[in-house]
C-alpha cells in the first residue's frame, strides 16, 4: 500500500459479476483518489443555489434568451404542443413548451424544465399496431387537479451560515405568520401571495442561543408554463415525505420507524419511496416506486477495532482496503458521504479553524454543534469531499468525518457471497407484483389520509388520483428461431431453453487444436470432464477433439500467465481453456491480459467447482455453445426482413483502477442473420462518457460488412447505452452529428444510406402489473406514460420468476429509415434474442449487450484495448 502525503491509502474492493456467462466475472480492486484543501469536519454544505432555482430571474415563455426548438415543433403541434419559435430542424431545445387541452387533454400541459425535444420532425404517429391488446396497471398516479396560479420563488439566506437544512427550515417557521403559505427546500421558497423584495428576519437558534438573520429576496415568479412549474410539484412532495415523518437520506426518503431488523447480520432495512412528477403524453403523472436503503448497524469505529484484534501489524491497511469506497451515514445529519481516504495522521484531538480564523479541535466542534461527546478521541479521521455544489471551484474541498459518527451503508463483498443472507434480503427487496401493489396502494393512502399532507394540497389545489394508472398495451407474438438442419422453435416467454435440448448449432465450427492449463491438484477431474463436453458438443453439431492438457504446480496468476506465454510464443491454437480454483480477479485479468492483448486468441475461463458440478452436462452444453461462438459459429438466428442492414451496440463502462478513465466498447452486427460480428474499444479520457471514437468505429464496422457482403450497410441502427437523461443533447450534438459526417464521407452522399439512433435505458422507476402478476414477455407500451416530445417506447422483454419485472426505455433520437413505429418495436424485441450466452430473451438488443459485455471485460480486467485480430469473434462471450 502507497503513501501519499501523510494520508494512508488503500484499494475498495468491488466485485460485479455477469449475469448469463458461464465464465466467471471476477472482482477488481479500485484505489482510492482525493484531493483538495483540508476543511472542516463533515455536514451538509449550504447549497449555492436551489434544486430548482435561485440562478437569477426566470424567463417565461415568449422571453428574450428562448433558443428554438425548430422544425419539430411542426410535429408537436397536432399534439398541442406550441414550440415558441422556428428554426432549423437539428435545433433542438431550448424554451420550456406548453401544451394546449386538446382531443383528450383536459386543460394545459406543462412540459418540465431544461426541455431537450428529441422527437424527429416527422413522426406523427410513435404507436404501434401489432400483437394483442391487454391493459396493464402501472406504478404512476394522475394528478386529477393542480396548481394553475402565479407562483412567487424567494432565495432564502443565513448569517451566520447554517449548514443543516432541518434548522434552517425550523428558523424560517418561526415566521410562517408574516409568510402565508409556503414551499422551502432549505434554500429556495415558493409562496403563492406575492411578498416584498426583500425582507429581513431575526431568529434564534436554539442549539447555542445565537441570533440568526434571515434574509428572503425575491428571484423570480413562475406561471403554468414555465420551466421550474413542474418542478414545483415536486417539492410540494418532499414536503409530504417530511409529514409522514420519513428521513432523507443522500438524495431519497426513507422510514426508520417502519424499518426491517436482520440482527443476525447485523443490519437494518429502511424502506423508502422514489416519487417524480413529470407532464407525459395526456397527463401531469407521478411515478411512485418502493426502494429500500441496507443501514448496518456496526459503526466504522466498529469496524477499526475488528480489523485491530484481526491483524495488528496491519490494521491501518487493511481498514482502508474495506472503508474507502464505502458509503457512510453520519446520524448527526442524515448525510451520506463516500470514503475517499483514511489519514492516520489525524484525530479528533486534533484542531483546524473555523471560516472566521478560530482554532477548534474537532471534539469541541462536534460536542459545541451538535451536543455529540466523542468517545474515542484517538480514532483516525475519514476523508471525504465537500457535498457544496460550487461548479466553478478547482477542486473539491476535504472532508473530515469521525468513524465513531459514521454507520455503514450498503453491503460488503462478503456480504453479497453470503447467501443465507442475501436470501434474508431477498425476502424484503424483491417484492413480487402483487405485494408492490399493495404497498404503492398503502404509500398512496397514507399521503391522502394524513391531515397535514391534505391540508397542504388543498392549499396548492392538488388532488391526486387514489387507483395506480391503467395504461393501454400489446403482446407481441412469440418469436420464431432457426437452428441447423432447419429447425424451428418458438420462444414462448421468452424461453426455449428445453425446446432447443436437441437443436444443433445454425453455424457450428470445429475445434482442433486447443489446450486446457489446469493444476496438479485438480486433474484428477478433468478428464470426466473433457468426455462430457465432447458429447454434448457432438449433440450440437460441434466437432471438439481432445485438448493438449498442459498441468501448472500451483494456480498464482504469474504461473498462468508464465504458462501461456510459453504455449503461445510457439505456436497459437485455436482456443485456450483454463480452469481456476476461484473467482480471484486478478488471476482472471492476467489470463485475459495475456490472451487478448499480448497474444490474441480465443480463451475461456471455468471454475473447478462449476467443471464438477451435478448439473455437469447442462453446463458443459452452456460451454460448448460458448466456445462454438468465440470461434465463429452461432447456435441459432431470428428472421429480420430488412436487407442490407446492419445492428450497432455501444456502452460504456467505468475503469476500475483510473478514476476519470472509461472504456466505450462497440459491437455490430455483419450479416443479415445477426450472427457475425464486428467489435472495437476506445479509452475515454477525464471521465467522459460520450464517444469522440464511436464515429469512426461504425465506419470500420461498415468496411467489415462490405469485406463479407461485398456492398455497404444501406441501414444503420445504433442502440446506445448508459446515457443519462441529463446527456441526450451531448449524445445528439457530438455522438449522432459526428457519426453522420463520417458516414456521409465514407458514402459520398447523405442520401446513400438510412440511419436511426436508438437510446436504451436500463434503469428505470418505472413497473407494469397485468393482474397482479408481471406482463408477459413481448409487451410493448407505447402510450399515456410516454414523453410527448420524445419518440420513445418501453418493452417488457423477460419473463421472470421472482421478483417484479423492469421495462426498458427506448428513445429514438434520430430516424430517417422510413420505417414504422411497429417495425422498429418488434426489431428491438427480436433482437433481445440474439444474446448467444442464454436460451432467453436479455434486456436489452443483443448487439447492445454484447457491447457491455466487451467494456465490462476490459474496465474490469484488462484496461487496454484488446488486440485487432480478435475484433470479428466473439471473444469476450
Amino acid at each position: 500500500m502507497s503513501q501519499r502525503g501523510r494520508a494512508s491509502r488503500g484499494r475498495a474492493i468491488q466485485q460485479q459479476r455477469a449475469g448469463t456467462s458461464q465464465e466467471q466475472q471476477l472482482p477488481h480492486a479500485q484505489p482510492s483518489t482525493s484531493g483538495g484543501a483540508i476543511r472542516r469536519p463533515g455536514h451538509s454544505a449550504a447549497q449555492a443555489s436551489a434544486v430548482t432555482g435561485g440562478r437569477g430571474q426566470i424567463q417565461r415563455v415568449g422571453e428574450k434568451g428562448d433558443s428554438a426548438v425548430g422544425q419539430i415543433g411542426r410535429g408537436l403541434e397536432k399534439m398541442g404542443i406550441q414550440p415558441g419559435c422556428s428554426g432549423d430542424a437539428g435545433a433542438v431545445g431550448g424554451p420550456p413548451v406548453t401544451l394546449s387541452g386538446r382531443g383528450a387533454t383536459r386543460g394545459k400541459r406543462i412540459l418540465p424544465a431544461d426541455i431537450f425535444v428529441t422527437k424527429p420532425s416527422h413522426i406523427e404517429n410513435k404507436k404501434g399496431n401489432s400483437g394483442n391488446r391487454i391493459e396493464l396497471q402501472t406504478n404512476y398516479f394522475k394528478l386529477l387537479k393542480s396548481t394553475d396560479w402565479a407562483i412567487h420563488q424567494y432565495r432564502v439566506d443565513f448569517a451566520p451560515e447554517e449548514d443543516r437544512t432541518a434548522v434552517r427550515k425550523g428558523l424560517l417557521k418561526l415566521h410562517h405568520k408574516n409568510i402565508g403559505a409556503y414551499i422551502f427546500d432549505g434554500t429556495v421558497m415558493y409562496t403563492s401571495r406575492r411578498l416584498p423584495d426583500q425582507m429581513t428576519f431575526t431568529s434564534t437558534r436554539q442549539s447555542d442561543e445565537q441570533h440568526i438573520t434571515i434574509t428572503v429576496r425575491l428571484v423570480g415568479d413562475m406561471l403554468v408554463g414555465d420551466i421550474h412549474y413542474i418542478q414545483f410539484f415536486n417539492i410540494i412532495m418532499r414536503k409530504c415525505y417530511e409529514f409522514l415523518e420519513l428521513k432523507l437520506i443522500g438524495r431519497n426518503y426513507f422510514d426508520p420507524a417502519n424499518k426491517i431488523l436482520l440482527p443476525e447480520h447485523k443490519l437494518e432495512l429502511w424502506p423508502g419511496y422514489v416519487t417524480s412528477i413529470r407532464q407525459h403524453e395526456h397527463d401531469v403523472l407521478m411515478c411512485a416506486e418502493i426502494t429500500n436503503k441496507v443501514m448496518r448497524l456496526d459503526t466504522l469505529v466498529d469496524i477499526l477495532n475488528a480489523c485491530y484484534q484481526e491483524d495488528r501489524e496491519r490494521y491501518r491497511e487493511n481498514f482502508a482496503n474495506t472503508v474507502i469506497g464505502t458509503v457512510v451515514l453520519t446520524h448527526y445529519n442524515n448525510n451520506t458521504y463516500r470514503i475517499e481516504d483514511v489519514d492516520f495522521s489525524t484525530t479528533p484531538s486534533s484542531s483546524f479553524a473555523l471560516r472566521n480564523g478560530d482554532k477548534i479541535t474537532y471534539l469541541e466542534y462536534y460536542k459545541k454543534k451538535y451536543a455529540i461527546v466523542i468517545k474515542n478521541p484517538k480514532q483516525p479521521m475519514l476523508v471525504t469531499k465537500s457535498k457544496t455544489r460550487d461548479r466553478q471551484a478547482a477542486e473539491a474541498e476535504r472532508v473530515y468525518l469521525v468513524p465513531e459518527l459514521c454507520r455503514a451503508t450498503g453491503l460488503t463483498d462478503s456480504m453479497r457471497d453470503n447467501y443465507k443472507l442475501m436470501s434474508s434480503l431477498a425476502t424484503h427487496t424483491r417484492l413480487n407484483p402483487s405485494s408492490r401493489i399493495g404497498k404503492l396502494i398503502s404509500f398512496n393512502k397514507r399521503l391522502l389520509n394524513t391531515p397535514k399532507i391534505v391540508q397542504e394540497f388543498s392549499e396548492w389545489n392538488l388532488e391526486l388520483d387514489k387507483e395506480l394508472l391503467t395504461i393501454p398495451a400489446r403482446v407481441l407474438v412469440p418469436e420464431q428461431l432457426r437452428f441447423g438442419g432447419e429447425a424451428y422453435i418458438k420462444s414462448v416467454n421468452g424461453d426455449w431453453t428445453r425446446e432447443m435440448q436437441n437443436k444443433r448449432c445454425l453455424i457450428a465450427q470445429q475445434l482442433r487444436e486447443w489446450v486446457l492449463i489446469i493444476t496438479e491438484r485438480d486433474q484428477h477431474a478433468l478428464q470426466k470432464f473433457i468426455d462430457t463436453l465432447i458429447k454434448v458438443s457432438k449433440g450440437v453439431s460441434f466437432r471438439v477433439e481432445p485438448p493438449k492438457v498442459q498441468t501448472i504446480r500451483d494456480d498464482r496468476p504469474g504461473t498462468y500467465s508464465e504458462t501461456l506465454e510459453r504455449i503461445l510464443s510457439k505456436n497459437i491454437p485455436q482456443l485456450v481453456f483454463c480452469v481456476v480454483s476461484n473467482n480471484r480477479s486478478d488471476r482472471y485479468s492476467a489470463i485475459k491480459k495475456k490472451c487478448c492483448v499480448d497474444r490474441p486468441v480465443p480463451s475461456q475461463v471455468c471454475l473447478f467447482k462449476t467443471m464438477t458440478h451435478k448439473n455437469v452436462m447442462s453446463i458443459a452444453t452452456k460451454i460448448a455453445i460458448q466456445m462454438n461462438c468465440k470461434l465463429g459459429g452461432a447456435p441459432w438466428s431470428v428472421d429480420i426482413p430488412l436487407d442490407g442492414l446492419m445492428i450497432v451496440g455501444f456502452d460504456v463502462c467505468h475503469d476500475t483502477t483510473v478514476k476519470t478513465k472509461d472504456f466505450g466498447a462497440m459491437v455490430a452486427s455483419l450479416d443479415k442473420r445477426m450472427t457475425r460480428y464486428f467489435s472495437a474499444v476506445n479509452a475515454h479520457g477525464n471521465g467522459d462518457e460520450l464517444s469522440n471514437d464511436l464515429s469512426q468505429n461504425i465506419c470500420k464496422a461498415a468496411q467489415a460488412y462490405y469485406m463479407t457482403n461485398r456492398v455497404l450497410p444501406s441501414s444503420i441502427v445504433i442502440y446506445r447505452d448508459g446515457v443519462g437523461e441529463g446527456q441526450i443533447p451531448q449524445v445528439m450534438e457530438r455522438e449522432v452529428v459526428q457519426i453522420r459526417k463520417s458516414l456521409d464521407t465514407l458514402y459520398g452522399a447523405p442520401d446513400k444510406y438510412k440511419m436511426a439512433f436508438i437510446i436504451v435505458t436500463k434503469r428505470l422507476n418505472t413497473r407494469f402489473f397485468h393482474r397482479n402478476d408481471n406482463p408477459p414477455a413481448g409487451t410493448v407500451v407505447d402510450d399515456v406514460i410516454t414523453s410527448p416530445i420524445k419518440y420513445d417506447f418501453f418493452i417488457v422483454s423477460q419473463k421472470v420468476r421472482q421478483g417484479t419485472i423492469t421495462p426498458t426505455s427506448y428513445s429514438v433520437i434520430f430516424d430517417n429509415l422510413n420505417l414504422d413505429a411497429d417495425k422498429i418495436q418488434r426489431m428491438s424485441y427480436k433482437l433481445t434474442h440474439m444474446y448467444f450466452n442464454c436460451s432467453n430473451t436479455v434486456r436489452v438488443p443483443a448487439p447492445c449487450h454484447y457491447a457491455h459485455k466487451l467494456a465490462f471485460l476490459v474496465s474490469r480486467f484488462i484496461h487496454r484495448a484488446p488486440d485487432s485480430q480478435l475484433q470479428n469473434t466473439l471473444y469476450f462471450l
